[in-house]
């Protein structure tokens, strides 16, 4: 429950004085129900079924002192109108507090989609290596909208509470004996029904299990698509699909089983108390007719909203879990947060006027392993050269570029620009300096130029079509029916592994970066498009600093100096030539492997 109070605070700090506009309508509305009742108590007398006179309603002889004067059918027309006058106003004004409940509800959701998903990207690197994006997407979705249905079931609890105050109020009024009878019953009812609220949480935690199940296996199953039509394994996935919608059909079964069957104990217990309190009224309290009738009027009412209640909590126990899922993701985000968003805003690019120095730099991606990424690495790549990064895979090539731009820390050592220690901010406006080429090319699902916009919002179309031809890919957009407007598919699925390699090298150069770094970014072209490519590399030589990840090291040739990494660390390091004549060596042995490829 402590996770619960969490979000009505921050339901609070949403919202404000707004949020108890309609507690204060529910107080008004029961008052009003309540004076209802006396008003429906008038009636009855006036047309002979009540004895107004004889005390046994409060206030009803008041009521019907104006009216005594009046013929009955005067008296009974105008009580009757003011009865319809309070029930309309009554409906108009539950009306108002439903409309500005959702108003509040979406609104707290859109409140809460904001918080996250910033909170989400301001986090660091080391944040998205541990978590499934699978996790993310369901938090932000399915327990999102769980946590704001169990809030306003909460909230609905104290509304509904309030309401069964004041008819309680209303009968202890007319009747402390019965109200009190009724009252322990409920309270015995609602003890014997802790055992499915508990059950409820139960069944709350598992749907949570299957939510996570079920998104993770979606976009699985949808990343690796084309695998699975090419390896023919559709039934496996199909079965693997059914049985986890089996689970999930089966847990909402046995939740609304949970819930009817309260519900049932409820409607029973209600018939036996009903019939009980009938007896006990009149053989042991000889209550009067008209009292007895009024009575059991309001607690027709009141008995369903026990009922009503036992329903809710059962509803909020289910939702637990999920607030407990949003509070874990809270706390994850925030202690892996970083104000990177506020920092890019407040900060300009950079230069490298001298070096990049790396000085005895140890990183390690589990703390509590033995085994480092990168250990005691010492290496300089002067400003405006090109350095090429080689070595088999698990090497630590990757790392060593994420350790420049600062998704990642050193454990030890030093990342140096220009003699300056990498720091949060120079960390932002070095990848704002930066032209990035992953191995794995991305490309969000919109149109090529707004893929384009997305790196370089100032970009006019003349300086994407320059882009495009440096990296060889005017000719392939000029032909596509709708040019720069060419909407290109999720990760740019219409286009071809090389074609889209080509495209994010030109978005790349679009930036125009102080670095470049390629990470395999000519590993699916050609050899016509990669000679190209190579050809642009050079001419782009001596104007910003160009790192190279490579597998095909005759790419390599016209490198300033080439890294060797092996198990996380600098085993040689030199010119192309330089390494290649070293025949004990990695570099010459793999250049030698391939050779003969």
């Amino acid at each position: 429950m402590a996770n619960l109070w969490v979000y009505i605070r921050k339901l609070h700090h949403y919202a404000g004085l707004k949020l108890y506009v309609p507690q204060v309508g529910m107080m008004i509305i029961s008052m009003i129900e309540g004076i209802g009742y006396f008003l429906l108590a008038a009636m009855l007398g006036l047309i002979g079924l009540f004895d107004a006179s004889s005390g046994a309603i409060p206030f009803l002889s008041t009521i019907l002192e104006p009216l005594k004067n009046l013929p009955v059918e005067h008296a009974f027309s105008i009580t009757l109108v003011i009865f319809l006058v309070m029930w309309t106003g009554q409906a108009l004004l539950q009306r108002y507090l439903s409309v500005m409940n959702e108003k509040i509800s979406h609104g707290f959701v859109k409140y809460l989609r904001l918080e996250i998903h910033e909170s989400i990207m301001r986090a660091n690197w080391s944040f998205f290596l541990k978590k499934r994006r699978s996790d993310l997407i369901n938090n932000m979705t399915n327990e999102l909208h769980r946590v704001n249905y169990g809030v306003y079931v909460f909230l609905g609890l104290i509304l509904m509470g309030l309401f069964t105050l004041v008819q309680i109020f209303i009968a202890l009024w007319l009747s402390v004996e019965l109200t009190l009878t009724v009252l322990v019953c409920g309270i015995a009812l609602g003890l014997y029904s802790r055992k499915f609220v508990k059950n409820s949480r139960a069944y709350g935690e598992q749907a949570t299990s299957l939510t996570q199940a079920y998104m993770a296996g979606m976009t699985n199953h949808f990343n690796g698509i084309k695998e699975i039509k090419s390896n023919l394994m559709e039934q496996q996935h199909v079965n693997w699909f059914r049985e986890l919608c089996d689970k999930m059909e089966w847990n909402s079964i046995q939740f609304m089983r949970l819930q009817n069957r309260s519900t049932f104990y409820h409607k029973i217990v209600s018939g036996f108390l009903i019939s009980i309190f009938m007896y006990t009224s009149v053989v042991f309290y000889q209550v009067q007719a008209e009292k007895l009738v009024f009575i059991i009027m309001i607690f027709s009412r009141l008995w369903p909203r026990f009922a009503s209640i036992q329903n809710r909590w059962e509803q909020l126990s289910q939702s637990l879990p999920a607030f407990n899922s949003l509070i874990e993701l809270e706390k994850d985000y925030k202690a892996a947060r970083v104000t990177e968003i506020q920092l890019a805003s407040q900060t300009e690019n950079i230069r490298v006027e001298q070096d990049i120095e790396y000085r005895n730099v140890y990183y390690r991606y589990d703390p509590n392993q033995k085994a480092y990424a990168l250990q005691d690495i010492s290496l300089r790549m002067p400003a405006n050269s090109m350095t090429a990064i080689i070595g088999k895979s698990g090497a630590g090539k990757s790392t060593l570029v994420d350790l420049l731009i600062g998704l990642i820390e050193p454990e030890k050592g030093q990342v140096l620009i220009d003699g300056k220690e990498l720091s949060a901010e120079l960390s932002i406006r070095v990848r704002g300096s930066v032209g990035y080429v992953p191995q794995d090319p991305f490309l969000f699902h919109s149109t090529i130029k707004k893929n384009f916009y997305a790196a370089a919002p100032d970009a006019t179309d003349e300086e994407m079509w320059e882009a495009l031809r440096f990296a060889a890919s005017e000719e392939l957009v000029r032909q596509m029916p709708d040019g720069l407007e060419t909407v290109i598919g999720e990760r740019g699925v219409r286009l071809s592994g090389g074609e889209r390699q080509r495209i994010v090298l030109a978005r790349a150069i679009l930036r125009k970066p102080a670095i470049l770094i390629l990470d395999e970014a000519t590993s699916a072209l050609d050899s016509d498009n990669e000679a190209i490519i190579q050809e642009s590399i050079e001419r782009l030589r001596g104007s910003m600093t160009i790192i190279v990840i490579a597998h095909r090291l005759s790419t390599l040739r016209h490198a300033d100096q080439v890294i060797v990494l092996d198990k996380g660390r600098l085993i040689q390091q030199g010119g192309y030539n330089q390494l290649s004549k070293q025949m004990d060596g990695l570099f010459g042995q793999l250049l030698e492997i391939q050779k003969v490829q």
